[in-house]
């Protein structure tokens, strides 16, 4: 075994593991010549103690030695540690490529050994390190890049969000409850992590649209005239024109827009029915409109929860999409504070309302959803 010295320190490190003396000799020789820092151990045993304390970046090893094979010690750097295995032998007939390649080794070279070939592998492997190094680099400095990008992001739309709720005051919480709510339901369908993420925001945002109508209609006590209900059902549309402009990576604006679409056609803006629907602006509408009939509104208390599940029980497949259904045990159990939880398809919530409320929604009967 030999010290690694500094000189060179900023040099790949190699070790050569070979129970022959003359091959360590000839193989530290070459490597040396070739620029790069060179060790050598006489076993597997011996090998793993280097690596244990050096940073080896290629073994070079023979495969028969006493003790530890050079297969099985290429199987336990692979799962230990960072460095690339070239297995050199004489067995090439007891041993297909395939299966050495499989083991784990980046390359395989048949004895009698040449050096020029060791050495011409030896920095065909090393080039890979460098390009596999670089691209995890770059790889690295996307995804905080992005996380950066998603922390600014989720910003801007809770600050849209709090203006709102600032127009409108008595639905403060409301579009973060209608996200909880359509995340639930959505991770019971099946969506994808990235669909349910985009889900979440438009839902934060969903009234956005209010900030156009004047404030007192917003907060009016009494019920709206004709033409208030008309001014106010305008939101939808002034939502998406606000959020087109803006290139997220999801279709938030058209979300916002469909949220009071009716599955029969009945609903508004623009009077889409069925399939046209997105799924995810379906799903919101249900939410949405639970949320609304059991909460306090400036006109009217809340009707409470039994009013918002039979409109949405009576109305399925008409009004409401009757394919959103919920099963049992979808959504995981918040164990902390779920209405601190961050933005993403892995917040949790509040389970047992949320799911009891899923169930309802999505149009299952009373009996059906205490089952």
């Amino acid at each position: 075994m030999e010290p690694v010295t500094t000189e060179g320190a900023s040099s790949p490190l190699v070790l050569v593991v070979d129970d022959d003396n003359d091959i360590r000799d000839i193989l530290s020789y070459g490597i040396k010549a070739s620029g790069c820092r060179c060790l050598t151990a006489e076993s597997a045993e011996a090998a793993l103690k280097i690596l244990n304390s050096d940073p080896v970046e290629v073994v070079i090893s023979d495969v028969q030695m006493e003790g530890m094979s050079g297969l099985d010690l290429c199987r336990e750097i692979k799962n230990r540690f960072d460095a690339d295995v070239i297995i050199i032998t004489g067995l090439v007939h007891n041993f297909a490529y395939e299966e050495i390649i499989a083991k784990g080794a980046s390359d395989f070279i048949e004895k009698p050994i040449r050096l020029a070939e060791i050495v011409a592998r030896l920095k065909r492997v090393l080039l890979e390190r460098q390009t596999r190094s670089k691209l995890k680099q770059a790889a690295e400095e996307l995804r905080s890049n992005m996380d950066r990008f998603q922390k600014a992001m989720e910003g801007s739309v809770q600050a849209i969000a709090l203006l709102v709720e600032m127009r409108d005051p008595y639905t403060a919480g409301h579009q973060n409850r209608v996200a909880d709510l359509s995340c639930a339901i959505a991770w019971e369908l099946g969506l994808s992590k990235d669909r349910i993420y985009g889900l979440q925001m438009a839902s934060v945002i969903h009234d956005l649209g209010k900030i156009t109508i004047p404030g007192e209609i917003l907060c009016k006590p009494g019920r709206l005239s004709g033409p208030e209900y008309e001014m106010i059902k305008t939101h939808a549309q002034s939502g998406y024109d606000i959020l087109k402009k803006i290139d997220f990576p999801w279709p938030l604006a058209d979300i916002v827009l469909q949220h009071h679409e009716r599955m029969d056609g009945s609903g508004y803006p623009n009077g889409l029915s069925g399939e046209a629907i997105m799924m995810e602006a379906r799903i919101l509408s249900v939410a949405d409109v639970f949320e609304t009939i059991s909460s306090h509104r400036p006109y009217r208390p809340s009707l409470g929860q039994e009013k918002a599940l039979g409109e949405l029980s009576d109305n399925s497949g008409g009004l409401y999409d009757l394919g959103v259904r919920y099963h049992p045990d979808a959504v995981p159990v918040d164990s902390a504070h779920p209405q601190t939880a961050s933005f993403g398809p892995e917040r949790r919530f509040r389970s047992f309302e949320i799911l009891d409320i899923a169930r309802y929604a999505c149009g299952f009967k009373i009996a059906q959803a205490l089952l």
